[in-house]
């Protein structure tokens, strides 16, 4: 009987040398046993010789003696198993780490546009100016306390309306000061907003969920916007209210009196505008479309291309163009659209009868109608 093995080595007695001497291939592979059991050994490699062994000990119910050959072809099995194995899974690791950085590039790019989109708002006779710490900046007329935000922190938009002026909070709340006649101050109790648009006497707010709120003067219907759903954008304008969906196609309400409204064929839109009494439309493509009043030639937008944003203005519209100079459409009495010789330009604001551009360093300039200070804003700087 044998004992319990004490370790592993190559066994080398002479009889058993002799009986494999015929299969070269085969080496011998024994456990050494206690010594007083040493001469049992060749006899139990004559008697199982016919057999092919696994390497495991006999107390794991293996055997004594294995063929090279055998054990190789396994162990390369074994291992392309393992090698196999271990690619799969770098590349399941390379995959996860890909997708995330690409989530992470598409989330930085998301949120640099939104701060962008939303960094200066023109209003009436007022300029917002949202700070890259997010404070806020005001000038212009105040008669309502529309520029009294000098206090308000964790803002991540601000819009001008009228004599209004509305700000998005980091929580997804919204702040409001000035006249609020028409309750377009009262969005207190607003939460989940993404985005928002002041104008006139309204304020309207974008839900995540893509649902529409809106408060303020409702005579046309421009705050009808309760059953809107799948919206990604809205823009408020005077009388009207325009909303932009995920399928790129637009809705409206409110006074239609221009053909302001007639949006519902539009396609392939990525962002919207609405002014006094007209609204524009960016296409995928970099084109413009505009419908609505078309006094001062306001609409005259066809031929535009390469515009990454545009701005309705009371009765004109600017659009930014990608190489970061801007055009602009319609009336210029007020100096509104003397945009043409502005650079390094990564957003435009249009409202009543001035424009308000953001510069790549954080600088704003603007142009327009000046009689309450609205464009003195160059000394702001937004961003560090």
């Amino acid at each position: 009987m044998l004992n319990s093995p004490v370790r592993s080595r190559t066994w080398t007695d002479s009889s058993v040398n002799q009986k494999f001497a015929s299969e070269p291939e085969k080496i011998l592979r024994t456990t050494v046993f206690a010594q007083d059991d040493v001469s049992s050994i060749p006899q139990w490699i004559e008697n199982n010789s016919q057999n092919t062994y696994d390497t495991a000990p006999l107390w794991q119910g293996g055997t004594i003696t294995s063929s090279i050959g055998e054990t190789v072809k396994a162990g390369k099995k074994n291992l392309s198993l393992i090698i196999a194995a271990v690619v799969s899974i770098a590349a399941i690791i390379g995959v996860i780490i890909l997708i995330i950085v690409i989530s992470s590039i598409n989330s930085e790019e998301s949120e640099s546009e939104l701060s962008y989109n939303s960094a200066v708002s023109a209003g009436d006779y007022h300029t917002a100016g949202l700070k890259s710490d997010g404070t806020v900046v005001a000038v212009g007329n105040n008669d309502y306390g529309q520029c009294d935000v000098s206090d308000w922190t964790d803002i991540v938009a601000v819009s001008a309306g009228y004599h209004h002026t509305a700000g998005l909070r980091s929580d997804g709340t919204v702040v409001a000061v000035g006249d609020n006649d028409y309750g377009q101050c009262n969005v207190y109790d607003w939460g989940d907003i993404i985005s928002l648009s002041a104008r006139y006497h309204n304020t309207v707010g974008l839900k995540s969920d893509g649902t529409v709120v809106a408060v303020g003067d409702n005579n046309s219907g421009q705050c009808n916007v309760s059953d809107w759903r799948n919206i990604v954008a809205v823009a408020a304008g005077d009388g009207h209210t325009v909303g932009l969906k995920s399928d790129g196609t637009v809705v409206a309400v409110g006074s239609n009196n221009r053909g302001q409204c007639d949006v519902s064929d539009w396609t392939d839109i990525v962002a919207v505008s609405a002014g006094g009494y007209h609204t524009v439309g960016l296409k995928n493509n970099g084109t413009v479309v505009a419908i609505g009043d078309n006094d001062y030639g306001r609409c005259n937008v066809s031929d535009w291309s390469n515009i990454t944003a545009v701005s309705a203005g009371y009765k004109y519209t600017i659009g930014l163009k990608s190489d970061g100079t801007v055009i602009a459409a319609g009336d210029n009495s007020d100096g509104q659209c003397d945009v043409y010789d502005w650079v390094d330009i990564v957003s435009v604001s249009a409202r009543g009868w001035h424009t308000v551009g953001l510069k790549s360093d954080g600088t704003v300039t603007a142009v327009g109608y000046n009689v309450n200070g609205q464009c003195d804003v160059s000394d702001w700087r937004l961003a560090d």
